[in-house]
């Protein structure tokens, strides 16, 4: 890829000059990868108010509620046309046992959430609650099952309650607790984190845990179970390795999961006051999961040329110092326009590598992390990054189309990042969306894309920004990060100039 670098120094970092115009070349007729609606996935665990108070009030809450879930929430999500969300962690899910969490709420066995605060769990939100939940939104649920300290006769007793429509002990205590027919549970993760809080495993051992476990995972009737196998953290190469080589088709998916973070120990910086030096680091840290997305698939493909597993991002996102004055313990923090940077830019990478990867899932969907909606008591607020997911949601079951990117570069020490992000698609109408997000915080840019291999009559927009790179939307300002036209998107006799302002996240319409 040509890049052309103007640049000067600011705070010790590199940024760059407007004056060259970006130059987009689009190759429709390369492609042929549809790009899975389920990149844009969501993830929902027992940890803060993520539940309880996020999802979940009960049918006798003031605050008003479609049985028992957040009204405005869920309208929300519903806006959003969720394909998947994942529960019920995470860290909790290898502490879950789920027939704490079914039959009559007065009864439920009540636990301490060991991994998030040491606060009592009441588990009034267990396995009918949420897969209610997801057919109300009409998304398909992941379930991940307990391997840590679960044991297999419980994980295989959970799926039959789950799926079975037959005479069995399982399917019938499932109609005893209120539901009669069973449920549509495709993707089910066989542990979670199994390197760390899901056991402590090393691969080896998690291989042959994880054929234990699976085997057990039965489909019942027209229930075919996705089984997902608990994958690697970030850099974890021989995890991967190790789990192709030894599980390969007994999986369907292998999972990753990469985190925008500082480190796990001492502090992770604020998410609201941050400097130019620690945004840059933000933006070239969330890029470089592209090299560890193509070093992971490079060892799929040694074992799995024909690309019969899939690779799921099932944790990713920001994650900072939660807000001052909020539970240690509750991973609370705001949502910013560096945020929507990360989130633009890590689905533009998604969509890119859509042959193999099938699922993403951003971490977390309600008050925990980088999350979409923010509630406190009655109140709710959406952030930059749900607006993101909201303007991308056109690429969802799309054909992405391939491009090429020439441009300068952002960099931070030794770490470089294109200034500008793109990506494009077309949907099964013919339809067109092309999103962009110019990372510099300080310069607007001119962007010439080529669509000399496409047919385009005309081009609408749609642009998030704000004052700043640390501005974010609160309870009392819910508009300070929201979505507005745009026209700043010209056709030309070959394709389209676009002037992207500084620190703009751009959806185009064609």
């Amino acid at each position: 890829m040509k890049k052309t670098l103007f640049s000067f120094f600011l705070m010790g970092a590199l940024t760059l000059s407007a004056q060259t115009p970006v130059k987009v070349s689009i190759h429709a007729d390369q492609a042929k990868n549809k790009i899975s609606k389920e990149i844009y996935g969501q993830f929902s665990e027992h940890l803060g108010t993520c539940i309880y108070g996020g999802l979940w009030v009960g049918e006798n809450s003031s605050i008003p509620n479609i049985k028992g879930y957040r009204t405005d929430v869920f309208n929300a999500l519903k806006e959003l046309q969720v394909p998947v969300m994942r529960w019920p962690g995470g860290c909790f899910a290898d502490e879950y046992h789920w027939m704490d969490g079914v039959g009559p709420k007065e009864k439920r066995a009540k636990m301490v959430n060991n991994n998030w605060g040491g606060v009592v769990e009441d588990n009034s939100f267990g396995t009918h609650e949420f897969l209610n939940l997801c057919e109300m939104l009409g998304c398909e649920p992941y379930i991940s099952g307990n391997v840590g300290s679960g044991s297999v006769e419980e994980m295989a007793k959970w799926v039959e309650y789950m799926t079975s429509d037959g005479e069995s002990p399982m399917a019938n205590l499932r109609r005893q607790n209120g539901r009669e027919k069973p449920w549509n549970v495709k993707f089910f993760g066989v542990g979670n984190e199994s390197w760390g809080c899901g056991g402590n495993m090393t691969a080896d051992y998690y291989s042959d845990i994880y054929r234990r476990y699976s085997t057990y995972c039965r489909d019942f009737g027209s229930n075919h179970l996705y089984k997902i196998a608990s994958g690697a953290s970030d850099y974890d190469y021989n995890w991967t390795d190790v789990l192709m080589k030894k599980i390969g088709d007994k999986m369907k998916a292998v999972s990753l999961h990469y985190y925008t973070c500082k480190g796990w120990e001492g502090s992770k910086g604020s998410a609201t006051k941050f400097t130019t030096d620690e945004y840059l680091w933000t933006v070239t840290k969330a890029a470089e999961i592209e090299d560890v997305i193509k070093k992971h698939i490079a060892i799929m493909d040694k074992y799995d040329p024909k690309n019969k597993i899939d690779l799921l991002v099932d944790e990713w996102g920001t994650w900072w110092d939660q807000e001052p004055g909020s539970h240690p313990g509750f991973l609370y923090q705001q949502n910013t326009m560096r945020d929507a940077m990360v989130a633009a830019l890590s689905l533009n990478i998604f969509n890119k590598y859509s042959e193999r990867i099938k699922m993403a899932n951003i971490a977390q969907v309600v008050n925990v992390l980088q999350a979409m909606i923010l509630t406190d008591g009655p109140k709710m607020v959406l952030t930059p990054t749900y607006y993101v997911f909201k303007m991308y949601k056109g690429h969802m079951d799309a054909t992405e189309l391939p491009l090429d990117v020439q441009c300068a570069e952002l960099t931070y020490k030794d770490k470089k990042v294109p200034a500008v992000s793109v990506s494009a698609s077309k949907n099964a109408k013919g339809g067109i969306l092309i999103t962009m997000a110019n990372l510099d915080k300080d310069n607007a840019q001119t962007v010439d894309v080529d669509l000399s291999s496409l047919k385009v009559s005309k081009v609408s927009g749609t642009i998030l920004t704000g004052k700043g790179i640390d501005s974010y939307n609160t309870f009392d300002k819910p508009d300070e990060v929201k979505p507005t036209e745009f026209k700043g998107a010209k056709l030309t006799k070959t394709g389209l100039t676009v002037t992207l302002p500084a620190k703009s996240i751009v959806a185009l319409e064609l």
